[in-house]
């Protein structure tokens, strides 16, 4: 009797010690991933601050007044504009025509964001955006476009958004470096505005806060297609590695007191990341 009840305690406390562990790895685990994406986050998109007009789908005001603002404070590293779109992307590839819709347009400066983000890096075959008609294509845009997809794109003689046509999957060929790819974007007064590029670079990252499904061009390009001459979407703010969450908090909020009537919201990645995930 004595011996079945030593042995149950046993179990039971083995049983806690296993859920406690279990805890624990699950725990350690979530919190890796919750890192990673933090991290690629602030590299790719956000920054360690990130600037947008409360009211408005752009800023309006001059992204040479705030970068400049931003860089002459100490523990900032670089500052850069970005602007965001969406477009139907069209090639030919094979002898075959091919579209893909709403795909997202991201609209950098090639000079200060290599600075400030390292979405650069995940070029891995070409270069990053460098002239005012080069596109860097995401992977998966690449394989859509190319005709190695069966969802999401269709030949533009088809009639079904899922007909890919007479394109044998196994025989299907990704954009490349030196392709030309065609945007058809609609701008602020809903003209559609049309402009081909050439694909300096393919861009492909393993975190889904990458631009596998985006295509990235010009922003002074980007904001002629949307007439939107000067805006920008956002202010993409890296500090110095030496930096800390305090130091982003203090230079936020200094921001938001030199420009108090400009409509404009600034967040830390910590911020933003909580507004996102």
């Amino acid at each position: 009797m004595l011996v079945n009840k030593r042995g149950s305690l046993i179990g039971a406390v083995l049983a806690v010690s296993i859920g406690i562990l279990v805890i624990n790895v699950n725990f350690v685990i979530f919190q890796g991933i919750y890192d990673a994406i933090i991290r690629d986050m602030s590299e790719y998109r956000f920054g360690d601050i990130y600037v947008y007009d409360e009211e408005k789908s752009t800023i309006e005001k001059s992204d040479t007044v705030l970068i400049n603002w931003f860089e002459r404070i100490p523990g900032v590293e670089a500052a850069t504009p970005r602007l965001e779109a969406s477009a139907t992307a069209e090639t030919r590839i094979l002898g075959q025509q091919h579209e893909k819709f709403n795909v997202p347009v991201l609209g950098v400066d090639p000079i200060s964001d290599i600075r400030t983000s390292t979405i650069h890096e995940t070029v891995g075959d070409g270069q990053y955006v460098y002239a005012r008609n080069s596109i860097v294509v995401g992977e998966s845009v690449a394989s859509d476009l190319g005709g190695c997809s069966r969802g999401g794109f269709f030949m533009s003689s088809g009639t079904d958004p899922t007909v890919t046509g007479d394109v044998d999957i196994g025989e299907c060929q990704p954009v490349r470096v030196g392709d030309s790819v065609k945007l058809t974007i609609t701008d602020q007064w809903g003209i559609d505005q049309k402009k081909r590029f050439v694909v300096t670079g393919i861009s492909g990252t393993a975190g889904g806060q990458g631009f596998d499904r985006s295509v990235i061009i010009h922003i002074d390009t980007l904001r002629d297609m949307l007439d939107r001459s000067g805006e920008s979407g956002s202010i993409m703010v890296r500090l110095q590695e030496s930096a800390s969450p305090y130091d982003a908090k203090q230079i936020k909020n200094q921001f938001l007191q030199a420009f108090p009537n400009d409509n404009l919201r600034a967040e830390t990645i910590e911020e933003s990341a909580e507004s996102t995930l």
